[in-house]
């Protein structure tokens, strides 16, 4: 069994068959070069299957399901909320999030936020990549960049806070719930003041200083996940 993976985002189901886009049959034969009767494997939130190339004409690969390989994963729900940063290192920090078990991103735009568009379409191929290449099933989900007030009132959750003024080194796990854990990363230039008083006036809030370090975005997303991915497995 070879190690080619891609996400289907069509139900999948024992010896159905069906046909892979323009992009990933491009992938197959041209970059991975796999043959008609070569097998791949194939997966959504729902599960992993073996594949079977059918036939290839006009470029478009015809596949056939041979049987399922893991079934539906049940596992934490970890979101991170982010303020959205240069392109080049958001691209990172996304895919880096997504290896690293993030099951949602959720774009905040904050008082100091510089950079106020998100590629939705860009992000949504990153985390498609990197659940690929990280043996997940499950995509993650990006949702349309949103003000902190609205993110605060809509959503259950329980929320870590990374307050480099805080003196909190530490997750209590006893008061996190069955609720999705929720990181929230500051922009660039910090929260601001009200912001803050915001954030910490929210139920359920854990404030966390990662490091006495002020560190770049992406590298407190990595840092702030990996320690929650300490305490919670």
């Amino acid at each position: 069994m070879n190690n080619i993976r891609l996400f289907f985002s069509n139900p999948l189901s024992a010896d159905m068959t069906n046909k892979l886009d323009k992009s990933q049959s491009h992938y197959l034969t041209k970059v991975m070069r796999i043959k008609e009767s070569e097998v791949f494997s194939i997966f959504n939130q729902n599960g992993e299957w073996e594949a079977k190339i059918l036939k290839i004409s006009k470029g478009i690969v015809e596949f056939k399901i041979v049987k399922q390989l893991r079934k539906k994963e049940s596992s934490q729900e970890l979101w991170l909320a982010f303020s959205p940063i240069k392109s080049n290192y958001q691209n990172f920090m996304i895919q880096k999030a997504t290896e690293l078990g993030v099951t949602k991103f959720l774009p905040i735009i904050f008082d100091r936020t510089v950079v106020r568009k998100i590629n939705n379409e860009r992000l949504e191929k990153i985390v498609i990549e990197a659940s690929e290449q990280s043996n997940r099933l499950n995509v993650p989900e990006i949702e349309k960049a949103q003000n902190l007030k609205n993110f605060l009132n809509l959503n259950s959750m329980d929320l870590i806070f990374t307050d480099l003024n805080s003196n909190n080194k530490k997750i209590d796990r006893s008061k996190l719930t069955d609720k999705p854990i929720c990181i929230i990363i500051g922009p660039e230039g910090d929260f601001s003041e009200t912001e803050r008083k915001e954030i910490l006036s929210f139920k359920g809030v854990q404030p966390l200083k990662i490091n006495e370090n002020i560190l770049r975005s992406e590298t407190a997303v990595i840092s702030a996940i990996s320690i929650i991915n300490y305490v919670i497995n």
